[in-house]
């Protein structure tokens, strides 16, 4: 297992290169001229201004060039200056991470939780009423679009009955707490601001609940056909047997082998989650990674959609290494060459 978690980390960078190399050419295919995000459409028109232009941002040089120098400085951790805030692209990223980390932890753990439950409780009644509900709650969740299941919870549960916020982090009336961690929710606790925290949690749970219905629907149809197939297994059969209570044999025999398959789906929705938030942040204005890719998008930044991408392919391959290491603790018998 060493070994193996050694070379995975050692090709992570070589990975991560071909990441940042695909993401480079296909900002650079586009048609449109990246100067328009930097100068004026009246600037435009100045030859010597679009020169200067060219100069300052390393546009007047070849693509080859333009990649080589981007390698190198991202050796050194540099990612470059964003053309729409002229600041450098990883103090925005590390700026809007703890947004969206906030808003991923909370999905997670409500797709996790409420998938789990679903499917184990829709595997003990198996066909039956509370079965269907759950596979049909299921199906919408990783079915329905989420700009769409947004916009509607926003409309029914802020507009017509008013129960919570609608999109930001905090209501804009109420103090930040002071940046700690910068999730909301735990820099509350720690400055003992509990309306601040109140109010946090508040505005985390729809875009929390949008975003993590996917994953439920997902993880809850996969625990069940585990689930099913566990249960029909001999040694449930014997534990039945031998007087272990029906509690017993779904928790601590049927359930722990049913989520070994499902240990891949819950790593890798959770660095989807990360990247796949666009439309959830765009909604809910929520300041993180997502929202902040789709403004770099609109002005063809292209240095803030590399650095976007870099953080997917990295969020991506950690998950990848993480569900292999959890997945070989939770199964002994498989062993990673």
């Amino acid at each position: 297992m060493l070994s193996y978690t050694v070379r995975r980390l050692l090709a992570m960078p070589l990975l991560l290169l071909g990441v940042v190399t695909i993401a480079f050419l296909l900002s650079h295919m586009t048609r449109a001229d990246p100067l328009s995000a930097i100068i004026s459409e009246r600037q435009m028109n100045n030859p010597e201004v679009v020169a200067a232009a060219r100069a300052r941002w390393g546009l007047d040089r070849s693509l080859p060039e333009q990649y080589v120098v981007y390698v190198g400085n991202l050796v050194v951790g540099d990612l470059g200056t964003s053309f729409r805030t002229k600041r450098p692209v990883l103090d925005d990223l590390l700026d809007r991470l703890p947004a969206t980390l906030e808003l991923t932890i909370a999905a997670m753990i409500f797709g996790t939780l409420i998938g789990v439950g679903l499917g184990v409780f829709a595997a003990q009644f198996r066909d039956r009423a509370f079965d269907h509900a759950a596979r049909l709650f299921a199906l919408f969740g990783s079915s329905l679009p989420v700009f769409w299941s947004g916009l509607i919870v926003l409309f029914i549960f802020s507009v017509e009955l008013g129960w919570l916020p609608g999109p930001g982090r905090i209501d804009a009336r109420l103090p930040v707490p002071p940046t700690v961690t910068g999730l909301l929710t735990v820099d509350s606790m720690l400055a003992g601001d509990g309306k601040a925290l109140v109010d946090a949690l508040r505005h985390l749970v729809l875009p929390a609940f949008v975003l993590g219905w996917a994953v439920m629907g997902i993880i809850s149809r996969l625990v069940r056909a585990s689930m099913l197939d566990v249960l029909s297994q001999e040694y449930i059969i014997t534990a039945r047997a031998k007087g272990a209570s029906q509690a017993r044999v779904l928790l601590n025999h049927a359930l722990r082998n049913a989520m070994i398959p499902t240990l891949t789906i819950i790593g890798f929705s959770f660095a989807y989650l990360i990247t796949g938030a666009v439309l959830t942040e765009t909604i809910f204005g929520w300041p993180g990674i997502g929202s902040y890719a789709v403004e770099s998008a609109r002005q063809l930044d292209h240095p803030a959609i590399i650095g976007v991408t870099i953080v997917g392919g990295a969020a991506f391959l950690l998950a990848n290494l993480m569900t292999d290491i959890a997945y070989a603790f939770a199964n002994p018998r498989i062993r990673i060459g």
